[in-house]
């Protein structure tokens, strides 16, 4: 089995929209894979994000988003690693670290300081997964949200 991950551009559409799709669905949101598709056309159109699409012997397999932020206090640029998402068959496989490893890879590429996420509390084995590549749980600040417009899920931002 091969595995590569690289980076996505427009032409990726077809392929990035139903793991998107699959990402919110995953997270309760309605499919709507035409939102979706619009949604990553802009953020590609505009270079708003880096997209990452995992493939497994030519099939997606993955896909993981940054978005890129700056730190004012430490004077320097961030990314933060909004989305992942890992086909249900290609779980356990290797896709998850393969597309950690390649976002480092690409946010030091483009001179980050560091990359951040969150996730779930009770997501045990991403955490795992997260603190065997180095990603150190953060101790010193809570995070905290403010909704501007209703969400349909009132737990998701």
């Amino acid at each position: 089995m091969t595995l590569s991950v690289r980076n996505a551009d427009l032409d990726d559409l077809d392929h990035l929209a139903p793991l998107l799709d699959a990402y919110r669905q995953f997270y309760g949101q309605p499919s709507d894979p035409a939102r979706a598709r619009d949604f990553l056309a802009e953020r590609l159109a505009r270079g708003e994000s880096l997209v990452l699409l995992a493939e497994r012997d030519g099939e997606a397999a993955g896909f993981t988003q940054l978005y890129p932020l700056f730190s004012s206090v430490r004077l320097v640029r961030t990314w933060l690693l909004n989305d992942l998402f890992v086909v249900p068959s290609a779980r356990r496989g290797g896709v998850a670290r393969a597309l950690l490893q390649a976002a480092a890879e690409q946010a030091r590429a483009r001179g980050a300081a560091s990359v951040s996420l969150s996730t779930a509390l009770d997501n045990a084995p991403a955490q795992a997964l997260y603190e065997s590549l180095g990603w150190v749980r953060d101790t010193r600040f809570c995070e905290y949200g403010l909704t501007l417009r209703a969400s349909p899920d009132p737990d998701l931002p």
